[in-house]
């Protein structure tokens, strides 16, 4: 691939769980386990359902439901400090997700970042631990920094305004709606990324649903879709 290209966009905005890592089901099964222990034997499908693509801290209200339980800061510390754990054990990279991230930063010359929902630390212990730190240094947004996570624009209007980009002018990559309508709101264009068969992700109906242009099934087909021009629409037929 040639080191300048004729492009639509001028910066690439990442999500990082379930885009660049392979965190939710991690994330999940410890978030599972404490709902368990306050009495919802929830499954394994609801709780994905119920929380992927959302702030733990927004989503409190289900849990009382449910449990009758207030959720307390102290049980949230407790969460992300399971989480934190069971992430450095087994955390992976979404397969190609590395590889493409550095192509990436090289064809849009570093003007790249990650824009996730989830706090910081969670954030940057998860881009050191699968070796894309030094990708997204100094470009790295949480929405729980943010007035409002995700699926406001906050946080991709926060990278964007970083990178010196107009929104309109920025690819997003997400998968989930939530994350999906956020980069909408912002203005940019959403490539929702659905690997098939896999349970932690949404289907790519849901994504376009959500406002989604464009769909692709492996982060190896990343670059080439993102340096197309014109960047062309995916066709569910093409999934």
């Amino acid at each position: 691939m040639p080191d300048a290209v004729d492009r639509s966009f001028e910066a690439v905005l990442f999500d990082c769980d379930g885009v660049l890592v392979d965190s939710e089901r991690i994330t999940n099964s410890v978030l599972r386990t404490m709902l368990h222990e306050l009495g919802w034997a929830v499954s394994e499908a609801d709780c994905f359902r119920l929380f992927v693509g959302r702030a733990l801290v927004d989503e409190v209200g289900v849990i009382t439901a449910h449990t009758g339980f207030t959720v307390t800061g102290e049980w949230i510390a407790e969460f992300r400090r399971r989480r934190n754990d069971a992430l450095v054990a087994g955390l992976e990279a979404i397969p190609g997700a590395v590889a493409a991230a550095h192509e990436i930063s090289r064809l849009f010359r570093g003007n790249v970042a990650c824009a996730s929902g989830a706090d910081r630390p969670k954030i940057e212990l998860q881009l050191r631990k699968v070796g894309l730190d030094q990708v997204f240094a100094g470009k790295i947004f949480s929405g729980m920094e943010m007035p409002r996570s995700k699926p406001a624009p906050d946080v991709y209007l926060a990278a964007a305004a970083a990178l010196g980009v107009d929104p309109s002018r920025a690819a997003v990559v997400e998968d989930t709606a939530t994350g999906v309508r956020a980069g909408v709101a912002a203005g940019a264009v959403v490539f929702g990324f659905c690997p098939p068969d896999s349970p932690a992700h949404q289907a790519p109906q849901v994504l376009l649903d959500a406002g989604a242009t464009h769909i692709f099934t492996a982060m190896a087909d990343l670059p080439a879709l993102l340096t197309a021009r014109p960047a062309s629409r995916l066709s569910p037929s093409s999934r």
